[in-house]
């Protein structure tokens, strides 16, 4: 059975399945801490105060659009200063991008830059 996420927006299952492929493949020495139909999380390092593991990357599948987001961009702004016109229309935020269809061109400019936020956070620790 579908989920209520998918079900609203069906598009949104293949949008989800191609961002959650380019986190799926950093996970390394990261821990899924969700992999549902709707949510695909890694999480690493331990947060200061409460010493567990923080989100570090996940895709979401939201009411308007399926979000992915990165805090190594957060966390190096540099990251973000050769971002594409396109990619940048689709930030909200420091380290959130939304789709609500494929865009092949977008997601491979976004698995570049994921993969140079993961390289900043392994050079940070």
């Amino acid at each position: 059975m579908a989920s209520p996420a998918t079900s609203r927006r069906p598009e949104f299952a293949a949008v989800f399945a191609r961002l959650r492929e380019i986190l799926r493949k950093h996970s390394g020495r990261l821990s899924i801490t969700d992999d549902t139909p709707t949510r695909f999380c890694l999480a690493g390092g331990s947060h200061p105060t409460h010493q567990t593991p923080m989100p570090i990357a996940w895709v979401q599948i939201g009411k308007a659009y399926v979000s992915f987001h990165h805090m190594g961009v957060y966390a190096c702004p540099k990251l973000r200063d050769g971002l594409s016109p396109k990619l940048k229309a689709r930030m909200q935020g420091k380290s959130c991008f939304n789709f609500t269809a494929s865009d092949e061109a977008l997601f491979k400019e976004l698995e570049q830059l994921t993969a140079e936020g993961f390289a900043a956070f392994r050079k940070a620790v």
